[in-house]
């Protein structure tokens, strides 16, 4: 019974002690909350409501007010940035960087937003020399990213590989894929430059990186007919289609130019119509259409493109039909096929894009690398007609 007594007794002094420390806490936030100059919550009511002129306007006053509040700046300095201010954005954060006063971790930060401050501006000397800084600090992730992007831009490809490397490293994630990109960028250069040995060790490098590259397929076969081993060649083509079906519309001038070469035409016609059996494209069917009517004639053609609309109902298709039909076409029906042809191919000169499936750049070639996000891979290897129509 007692027991229980001092219970019951216990529960308002429990309570008491916790109505208490309420309003201590109560007190000590409003008077943390009358320190705070009045114009940071009228700035970041603007930024809330889309209004982010209007906030820097009331940033600036708390500076000119009280110029040693760090953190301040740095929302100052990114909204400049932001807006394109990018000239604005670098003397915040330089004012920032030369005050003797700021602790080590806001310099390091002060560090990482001027140099994104030059990389946004294209100065990119100037950024690459701010990130080195902070490879040691804790924004060592970040200026490695940012140094990667930097090298891309430059096209220095050897130090974009040690840069991914470093982030690999650093358990920033895997980077194979953009590695092996890399040393397709440099076997390329090599190619151009007809220097077929380095470009195969560099794309043997590449395909150790990432044996599923298709590009490095693509290009060993490349090397291979530089240096004259046109069989060696047509046997790695071939092999894209293990690696990616689709992607085989990439190799199917290279595969029909081939087997031409080596007086095999009709080889190259049956197997680039396996292909197109198994994935049927737009770029797939162009290359077949052309061989089918120098091999046997404008009718066989015909009958290919009859069957591919039938199996893909696109527009690119119906194009390509009325090509076929205008071969032959009588003289009376010829003009009014030609000018239905000419409306539909206007037309389809639009939808003939690849596009990125990161941020949608649409582009009439097909790129490795996206020249809108700048991200690699994200190109399917199929017209935006034909996706549509897929999904």
């Amino acid at each position: 019974m007692d027991y229980e007594l001092w219970w019951l007794l216990g529960i308002p002094v429990f309570f008491g002690l916790g109505w208490i420390a309420a309003r201590v806490d109560i007190k000590h936030l409003i008077s943390e909350s009358r320190t705070l100059p009045r114009g940071y919550f009228k700035g970041l009511n603007f930024l809330l409501n889309d209004q982010p002129d209007k906030a820097i306007d009331a940033f600036i006053e708390i500076v000119k007010h009280d110029p040693e509040t760090a953190d301040m700046h740095f929302a100052l300095g990114n909204l400049f940035r932001r807006r394109g201010e990018i000239e604005r954005a670098i003397r915040v954060h330089q004012n920032l960087l030369s005050r003797p006063d700021l602790p080590q971790e806001q310099q390091a930060h002060a560090q990482y937003e001027l140099g994104m401050d030059y990389l946004k501006a294209g100065l990119l000397d100037r950024a690459e020399e701010t990130f080195n800084k902070l490879l040691d600090t804790q924004y060592g992730a970040q200026a490695r990213r940012a140094l990667l992007e930097i090298f891309q831009r430059e096209k220095e490809w050897e130090r974009a590989i040690e840069s991914a490397r470093g982030l690999q490293e650093s358990g920033a994630g895997a980077r194979q894929k953009e590695i092996a990109q890399f040393y397709c960028e440099l076997a390329q250069d090599a190619l151009v430059k007809m220097n077929s040995d380095e470009a195969m060790a560099l794309l043997d490098k590449a395909v150790q990186a990432d044996r599923n590259n298709v590009r490095a397929t693509i290009l060993i076969g490349d090397a291979q007919l530089a240096k004259g081993d046109i069989e060696g060649a047509l046997v790695t083509w071939r092999r894209v289609e293990q690696q990616s079906v689709p992607h085989v519309a990439l190799v199917a001038q290279r595969l029909m130019d081939g087997y031409r070469a080596v007086g095999r035409p009709q080889e190259g016609v049956n197997l680039l119509r396996s292909y197109l059996a198994e994935a049927s494209s737009f770029d797939l069917v162009e290359v077949v259409f052309k061989a089918v009517i120098e091999l046997d004639g404008v009718e066989a053609a015909r009958a290919l493109v009859s069957e591919e609309l039938r199996r893909n109902p696109t527009l690119l298709g119906l194009d390509k039909l009325l090509e076929a039909r205008l071969m032959d076409a009588p003289a009376h029906i010829w003009e009014e096929l030609s000018t239905v042809k000419n409306l539909v191919h206007g037309y389809t000169q639009k939808m003939s894009r690849y596009q990125c499936s990161h941020c949608g750049f649409k582009a009439r070639q097909y790129y490795w690398q996206c020249p809108g996000c700048s991200r690699w891979e994200t190109y399917p290897p199929r017209r935006t007609e034909e996706l549509n129509v897929m999904n």
